[in-house]
Formats: structure tokens, C-alpha cells, sequence
């Protein structure tokens, strides 16, 4: 092993023109698809080039063709023409502690939120979205080709089943278990086509840490993380583990977050029930910065390894390498500097439009990252 590799989350800022595109679409108003098709291959290509410049070692598209992580797949997904609602914030548990910022701050930073449409399920789901997902495929392989890159150092991010049914809520289904199954048969198609094209494939699960904020179900949290984790390998299965990583994170905004579980609380099933290799952790802001300690206790299997979030985007303090040096090695220490990368705690525009983080700043802070890894790989004396 020559050094710590470096990664990160997902989504990264899209270009105005994109966005503007982007949202004419959500709205349902009339765009030109021939402009949004050229706009999205060259985002792609430069967001690659951005990367790689950088000196990330495992990079993406940045989700720029996606109106957000999750909900992109209401329009690759039939059975979803139900009234649109809003969605339950996860953050809502907080807001009887803290009105003022729920109600004021929050609101101004999350404005582009409002754009996004939310339908409910109400018919039979099924996957009706190959030609986006190709366009998707397709524009990485080439940024991928002019940038020396190859496929197998690439991700293509995707929602978790267990993801969809938390943003869009079921008003067809008798039970919510029919749902949640339904729709991981139905992205089975899309898992197994991002691995076919040869890119590591990385599934979205923010729904695991406190799955009962999005769901009114007579439930307790462990029970209903079993059941979104059944439903996720179900729809993984075929696919190699070590192709398979899985991105867990306690919502990308910037709050108090004192209503988030301690990583204690699950860590264990993510690690000895989910089929994905890579575990991909908010590791760095303030309310789950020491959780690294939960690996003097939580021995990592054999076969698992982990993205440590090793900068944070939601604020605009660039972290200092030193400081990334020492999160990385305080974690490598324990599971073995083989089995850890340095990534970021979410993406830096989870929603277009929606980044708290200047884009400026975001580049800055990977670069950060990058620095921190090179120190990090010294003091643990790799290379």
C-alpha cells in the first residue's frame, strides 16, 4: 500500500446554467433537452478534470446530471404521480429545542429545498429509467477517458431503497414492506448497470441511522433498519461486495443534530448484515467528530473497509491538513491504514443549488483533505 487514498461523498456544485436547467425540469416548464444534454456532459467532464487536478484517487461525476441524491428517481421510476407533499425534515425532533433557527436561518439556507417535488407512490413501480442512466454512464466513461482515468477508480452514487421510501412516501402499497421491496426490485436495474459499466457503485442510505424520523410506522428504529437493510441487499445481490460502497450520514445540514444516535447504536449491523465492503461515514463536524473512538471497541471484518469523513460541508472552515492527518490516523491506527480512505462527511451540493459551502471553499477543502492524506501516509509511514 502506497499511501491513504482519497475520495469523497458524491455531489459536488453544478455549473448555474445546469442548475437553471435542472430546476425548469423539476417545475415541470418547458427546457431545451438537447442544451440540458450538452450541459451536463461538459459539467461532467470539467467536475472530473476538477478532481483528478486535485489529486483525489477515487472520483465521479459529482451527481451533476440529478436534481438531488434522492429524489432524481421519481422520474426513473413509474408508479409515482401521487400528490406531491412535503417531506419530513430530519432534523424536525430539534425543532421544539431550538424555534429560532428551525424557523429562521434554516429556512433561509434550505430555501432551494422548496424547489424539489415530492410525489407519493400510487401505482405498480418499475424501472423506466435506462436512458438517463446511460446518459449518466456514458458522460462519466468519457470524462473519465480525456481525464487517464479508468472505470474501476470511479462511483456512480445511487438511492438506497430504504432512501426513496423516506422522501417518497407510499399511498398504493397495503403494507410498507411490500413498498420498500417493490422499489428495490425495481432499482436492481440500476444497481446492477452502474456495475456492469465497470465503476464501483455507491448506495446512499441516510435513512439507516434514525429511519423512524421519516416514517409514521409503529416501529422502533431497529427494526425498521433491519428491514430497509434486507431490502437493500436484496437489491444488491449478484453484485461483488468489494464493488459496493455505502454512504451513512446523519442528514447534510447544518444544525444542532442532538437528536442523531450515536454511530454505538448501529454500527455493528452495518457491518455484519449489509452486503457493501465500503462503509462511508460522517466522521468530522462537531456532533460525530470522536466516534472514531468506536473503533477501539468494534473490531472492522475481514473484507470491510472505511471512508473516514475527514472534512465537513457544511460549514466554510477549511480544514487545516494537520488536523486531517491526525482523524485519519487515529482511525487507521485501529482497523490498519489498508483498510481506511479519507473522504468527506456528505456531499457539497446534496440538492442543486443547495450548497452552504461555496463552491470555492469546497474545492479548497478537498484539497485540504489531499494534503492531510499525504501526511497521514508519513506519519504511518506507508509508501
Amino acid at each position: 500500500m502506497g499511501k491513504i487514498q482519497c475520495t469523497h461523498t458524491g455531489s459536488l456544485p453544478r455549473p448555474t446554467v445546469l442548475q437553471n436547467l435542472l430546476y425548469a425540469m423539476e417545475r415541470g416548464e418547458p427546457f431545451d433537452q438537447a442544451a440540458f444534454e450538452q450541459a451536463a456532459a461538459a459539467a461532467v467532464s470539467a467536475v472530473v478534470q476538477q478532481q483528478v487536478s486535485c489529486g483525489l484517487d477515487v472520483v465521479n461525476d459529482g451527481e451533476q446530471g440529478k436534481i438531488s441524491y434522492a429524489t432524481y428517481v421519481k422520474s426513473r421510476l413509474s408508479g409515482f404521480q401521487g400528490t406531491s407533499r412535503s417531506p419530513t425534515f430530519p432534523g424536525l425532533a430539534e425543532a421544539g429545542q431550538f424555534p429560532e433557527f428551525f424557523s429562521g436561518p434554516l429556512m433561509e439556507a434550505t430555501a432551494a429545498f422548496g424547489v424539489l417535488q415530492f410525489p407519493s407512490c400510487n401505482g405498480p413501480i418499475t424501472y423506466t429509467g435506462a436512458l438517463p442512466l446511460q446518459r449518466d454512464i456514458t458522460n462519466l466513461q468519457a470524462a473519465l477517458r480525456a481525464a487517464g482515468r479508468a472505470p474501476s477508480s470511479a462511483f456512480i452514487t445511487a438511492a438506497s431503497p430504504g432512501t426513496i421510501a423516506s422522501w417518497l412516501h407510499n399511498s398504493y402499497f397495503d403494507t410498507y414492506e411490500e413498498y420498500i421491496f417493490s422499489i428495490a426490485e425495481a432499482m436492481k436495474q440500476e444497481y446492477e448497470a452502474i456495475a456492469r459499466a465497470g465503476f464501483l457503485l455507491q448506495v446512499d442510505c441516510p435513512d439507516l441511522p434514525k429511519p423512524t424520523v421519516y416514517q409514521s410506522l409503529q416501529v422502533g428504529d431497529a427494526e425498521l433498519r433491519a428491514l430497509h437493510l434486507e431490502a437493500l441487499n436484496h437489491a444488491l445481490e449478484g453484485i461483488p461486495p468489494e464493488r459496493l460502497r455505502m454512504h451513512v450520514c446523519f442528514g447534510n445540514y447544518e444544525a444542532p443534530h442532538t437528536s442523531d444516535p450515536p454511530l454505538r447504536e448501529f454500527i455493528y449491523p452495518l457491518l455484519q448484515q449489509a452486503r457493501p465492503a465500503t462503509l462511508v461515514l460522517e466522521s468530522s463536524n462537531p456532533r460525530h467528530g470522536h466516534e472514531w473512538e468506536v473503533w477501539e471497541e468494534v473490531k472492522l471484518p475481514s473484507g470491510k473497509q472505511l471512508v473516514i469523513g475527514v472534512v465537513d460541508t457544511t460549514t466554510n472552515f477549511v480544514e487545516h491538513p494537520r488536523l486531517v492527518a491526525q482523524r485519519i490516523v487515529s482511525v487507521a491506527r485501529l482497523v490498519g491504514p489498508e483498510n481506511v480512505q479519507a473522504g468527506t462527511d456528505c456531499g457539497f451540493a446534496t440538492f442543486a443549488g443547495m450548497h452552504p459551502v461555496e463552491p470555492r471553499i469546497a474545492w479548497a477543502k478537498l484539497a485540504a483533505m489531499v494534503e492531510g492524506a499525504r501526511l497521514a501516509s508519513q506519519q504511518l509511514r506507508l509508501g
